[in-house]
Formats: structure tokens, sequence, C-alpha cells
């Protein structure tokens, strides 16, 4: 009996702490990568003050305090461009800055790229849901897909959906298929939803998934034979 209810409580316990775990991992991932924007920042701030003040400067030098206020700076930052952002002038700058940056070749090109996938996914599409389910990697199983565009088939003329395929838990990776538009399963999801199944490893989930469109289901279905 008693190695079963260890058995039992040792498993309870993974099962409780894996959700914390899985949490820490991606909010140490995130809050990690705000602190390294705001690094430099505050390095620079601390060699400045080592030569007034070289006492409280040797103080400070902590790293999780450091970590701390790096956090805040890149947070406070953030704010700002938010709020410059909004106004007449900050778009004037933001887009005299984009002006320069379109002068650099290999920069224009991942800061162009990744500004026009921010700008979609941040906009509803007018022909197609953005948030759907694809077959990945087979037929049969389906992961959650991103719609950033829709093209046009040589020859055939038919419509395909560029979808972007976030990985879990961690959405920043993923990967890009090219999808017959007759093929995705639109859902009513929205990006929030989308993330937060992405994000817990579907552990928040509305509680239905969407079924086949009727096109697809037509087009699965077999014809009936003809009689001779």
């Amino acid at each position: 009996m008693r190695p079963l209810r260890l058995k039992r409580y040792l498993l309870t316990g993974l099962l409780t702490f894996l959700p914390l775990w899985i949490t820490w991992l991606v909010f140490s991932f995130v809050l990690g990568l705000l602190a390294s924007i705001g690094t430099p920042l505050v390095n620079a701030i601390l060699n400045a003050m080592s030569l007034v003040a070289p006492h409280l400067a040797q103080a400070l030098s902590v790293r999780w305090l450091l970590n701390i206020l790096a956090l805040l700076f890149t947070v406070v930052g953030l704010y700002l461009l938010g709020w410059l952002a909004s106004r007449v002038i900050g778009q004037r700058m933001l887009s005299a800055f984009d002006t320069l940056l379109e002068r650099i070749p290999l920069v224009q090109t991942i800061y162009g790229g990744t500004k026009k996938l921010m700008n979609v996914l941040q906009t509803r599409p007018d022909q197609v849901q953005r948030v759907v389910l694809v077959d990945f990697p087979r037929e049969g199983m389906k992961v959650v897909g991103f719609v950033t565009r829709v093209m046009r088939e040589e020859g055939s003329n038919r419509e395909m959906a560029a979808v972007y395929i976030p990985t879990t838990p961690n959405p920043t990776g993923g990967y890009l298929e090219v999808v017959p538009v007759d093929q995705l399963t639109p859902t009513d999801w929205t990006m929030d939803q989308a993330m937060a199944f992405i994000i817990s490893g579907g552990a928040v989930a509305p509680d239905t998934l969407p079924s086949l469109s009727s096109s697809r289901r037509a087009a699965q279905t077999p014809a009936p034979p003809t009689s001779a």
C-alpha cells in the first residue's frame, strides 16, 4: 500500500508542479528578453555613477537588482514608445526612421518583413479568417495557424494562403506553409485565445473545436458510382 501511495503522491506533486514550471519558463524567457534590452542603459548609468558616487555604484552592482532595473527601464521605454507612436509627431518620427532603414538592404529586409507581419496579425483579413486549423505534419493531425496573406496560384487560379504555424510553448519560432484556402479549417477564435492555447500547450482552450467546412466535406465525399 505504501509504494502505491508514494507513487500517487509523486504523480500528484508532478502534475501540480508542471503548470508552475511551464509558466515560469515562459515568463523567465519574456522577462529575460525584456531585461536584456535595458541592460546596456543600466550599465551606462552605473559607469557614469561610478565617477561621481563609486560606493553607490558598487552597492547597486548586484545581478538581481540590475535585472530589475533593466526590466523597469525597458517597460517604461516601451510605454513611452507606444505613447509617442500614437501622437502625430511620433508617427512622423517613426516614418522618418522607417525611411532611413529602407536604405540599408539587409536591415530593411528583416525590419520591414517583421513589421509587416506584426501589422498583419493585428488586423482582421477580408477574405479568410485569421486563426485557422491546418493539417500538419500529416493529414488527420491539426495545428493552429495564422493566415498572413492570400495569393492566387498560376494556372489553376485557386486561392493559396500563407499560414504561419507557431511552436509551443514559445510562439516566436515556427513554420511557414502555403496551403490551399479550401483546405483550411476556419475558427472563430481571437488572437488572444489562439496565443493562450499555444503557450499553455492546449490547457487553455475553448470547449469546442470547429469542424471541417462544408466545402471540404464535399470535396472529401466520394462521388456516387454512375450506372452504365
